[in-house]
């Protein structure tokens, strides 16, 4: 089973006010004060809220990937590691994290060995590759068990990367 969900709508400062369907505000260029913290934490409630939905309908958490592209990157990473039922796995594609700074304090020990997979892209206008880099080496630095992917492309997703990503659910949910 699949769930997809959509981020809901919600003006974009960078935008000029534009509502736009967005997991976060994104106030300003600089990744270091982009992200709206209280829209990271309220969409993780969201997010925290449809996997324990599953979980009721009888998905064990350990059977579940969190994953997410861009800002639904940002808030599987935020969301992965502070959750408190171990995961079979978490996936940040062309993503960045938003709160590292608040991680070891906050981070829940039930997925500190759940496998993380993060990939980008070395073309990457959107996020830049070192903001991936940064997400993992904080992740690393604090014990996770985590791979990192890279691929010549630009803030989109490659076959290979496909492949990837294929191979490695297949390992995690077999």
């Amino acid at each position: 089973r699949f769930v997809f969900p959509h981020a809901p709508t919600r003006p974009i400062t960078i935008n000029g006010g534009m509502a736009m369907r967005a997991w976060y505000d994104i106030a300003s260029m600089d990744f270091n004060n982009r992200a709206d913290s209280k829209g990271v934490r309220e969409s993780a409630a969201q997010v925290e809220a449809l996997i324990e939905a599953e979980i009721s309908n009888g998905i064990p958490a350990s059977k579940i990937v969190l994953a997410g592209f861009s800002q639904g990157g940002v808030i599987a990473a935020h969301l992965g590691t502070r959750y408190k039922n171990s995961l079979a796995g978490i996936m940040m594609l062309s993503t960045y994290m938003s709160e590292s700074e608040t991680l070891a304090a906050e981070a829940s020990d039930a997925n500190k060995a759940t496998p993380i997979f993060v990939a980008h892209g070395t073309q990457d206008e959107v996020v830049p590759i070192m903001m991936g880099k940064s997400a993992f080496k904080v992740l690393e630095s604090n014990g996770y068990s985590i791979s990192w992917h890279e691929y010549a492309m630009p803030h989109s997703v490659c076959k290979q990367e496909i492949d990837d990503i294929s191979a490695w659910l297949q390992h995690k949910l077999a």
